[in-house]
């Protein structure tokens, strides 16, 4: 039996273009692994008020600047 194989898909973050509100972050990330943008923005502004206030604007900020946008991918 020869086993059945499939192309890998490249599955590659970017920012989102078309479903963002500040920066295309949290829209990419849902568009790359499958989620519902409103749950990574929700989860994002959960743990900037609630558990774990700090450090996410500066991840948010860095993401912005070192994830390349859709538009800008070949």
């Amino acid at each position: 039996m020869i086993p059945m194989t499939f192309p890998a898909q490249s599955r590659r973050l970017a920012r989102s273009t078309t479903d963002k509100w500040i920066g295309g972050v949290a829209g990419g990330l849902a568009e790359t692994y499958g989620w519902n943008p409103a749950y990574v923005r929700l989860a994002f502004v959960a743990s900037v008020l609630f558990p774990l206030p700090g450090s996410q604007i500066l991840f948010y900020a860095l993401a912005w600047l070192i994830i390349p946008s859709r538009e800008n991918r070949f």
